[in-house]
């Protein structure tokens, strides 16, 4: 018999991590100007069902939401700024029961959730099949002054005293149109309605750039982020050729107006395998990349020799690994970690939620074992 489910929300599987390295020394160790001490985190915490699994095999509170662990990381200061929707009807239910919510969001688009594996719904439709479907939304993504929340300025300077990364970010260039039209819907547009996709991106990015020029010439702004989720382990579902032709410009249009200000860090966050079009997306101006899964052959040893320190990442161990043996877990930390440590520009941790079987027992084990080979490997820099 399954377990009961007391953690079900995004919220119940939020992690608790202290800030134990300041916005100078990460900034500086991504762009590979310092490497005094190595970083290692936690990004995402647990998937859904793992804290019960944990609290049955005895866990403490602190382990739960993770303040038990070590890690050496900084905090992210994000803006209370906005790039991309915004307004619509308030997200409605449709039909429930135990395992299922089937909702209406706020794009219209009709939304399912599995509840006893999940914490995020995914669409079953999609708005925008036509030009003119985009026509009627793209009032939502066109620029108002509503976008900076009225206390914007004074927490991007609290995140600078504070000593907190200060943080912006625009939707993907790939993910955007894909909440829009779907993953079949946006490959095709590629080919069959490629003014429709230069339209989209068009407007993103034009709201993005009048939102975070006002941000830009206000505060420091020290990295932008960017989520796309774009590829699998058989690849990503765009090519160097889209890339170029659609996203490249969108990048470099908020990039290179904040890079030119002092920003450092452009961050993209995309699961699967992107090797094929880290090039392309470098050649846009990403400079760090996460959550760098080794099952989808993203491999951190490897890309670093390839990109030596033009590409920066976080993530990069395999989280599969954590539910096999001790000596497997202590192989992988020992193949991907000396490394990482010795060249810098690399904030090790897992490279995605910590699936279900993991036992609480190889996960401390786990902890202990980095830290042995983080403090290992600094005393040889």
């Amino acid at each position: 018999m399954s377990r009961p489910l007391k953690w079900t929300t995004h919220g119940d599987l939020a992690i608790t991590r202290g800030m134990a390295v300041r916005r100078e020394e990460f900034l500086d160790f991504m762009t590979f100007q310092a490497n005094e001490r190595p970083l290692f985190t936690e990004i995402f915490g647990p998937i859904i069902g793992l804290k019960e699994e944990w609290h049955a095999q005895g866990a403490t509170p602190e382990e739960l939401d993770f303040s038990a662990f070590r890690y050496q990381a900084p905090a992210n200061g994000g803006l209370p700024v906005s790039t991309g929707w915004t307004g619509g009807s308030k997200t409605e239910t449709i039909s429930e029961t135990d395992d299922v919510l089937i909702t209406r969001d706020a794009m219209g688009r009709t939304m399912q959730l599995n509840k006893k594996v999940a914490t995020i719904p995914l669409p079953l439709d999609f708005p925008v099949k036509t030009m003119d479907d985009w026509l009627a939304l793209k009032p939502h993504y066109e620029f108002a002054e509503a976008r900076l929340a009225a206390d914007w300025v004074t927490a991007a300077r609290r995140h600078r005293e504070e000593g907190r990364v200060v943080t912006v970010g625009i939707p993907g260039g790939f993910d955007q149109p894909r909440q829009l039209m779907g993953e079949e819907g946006i490959c095709v547009a590629f080919y069959d309605q490629p003014e429709l996709v230069h339209d989209i991106l068009d407007t993103i990015g034009a709201t993005a750039e009048q939102v975070l020029d006002r941000v830009s010439a206000t505060v420091q702004i020290d990295q932008l982020s960017v989520h796309e989720d774009m590829a699998g382990k058989s690849g990503p579902l765009a090519g160097p050729k889209q890339i170029a032709e659609f996203i490249a410009p969108y990048y470099r249009r908020i990039w290179d107006m904040l890079q030119d200000r002092g920003a450092r860090l452009f961050d993209q966050d995309s699961d699967g395998d992107m090797n094929a079009v880290i090039p392309a997306f470098m050649a846009a101006g990403v400079n760090v990349m996460h959550p760098m899964e080794p099952a989808a052959n993203m491999d951190i040893v490897q890309v670093r020799n390839t990109y030596g320190t033009s590409l920066a990442f976080y993530g990069g161990i395999d989280k599969h690994v954590l539910r096999r043996s001790k000596e497997e877990i202590a192989a992988e930390l020992e193949y991907r970690v000396p490394p990482m440590v010795q060249t810098g520009g690399c904030m090790l941790g897992c490279d995605h939620r910590i699936p279900n079987g993991t036992p609480l027992e190889n996960y401390r084990f786990y902890i202990n074992k980095m830290w042995e080979i983080l403090e290992r490997e600094t005393a040889r820099l």
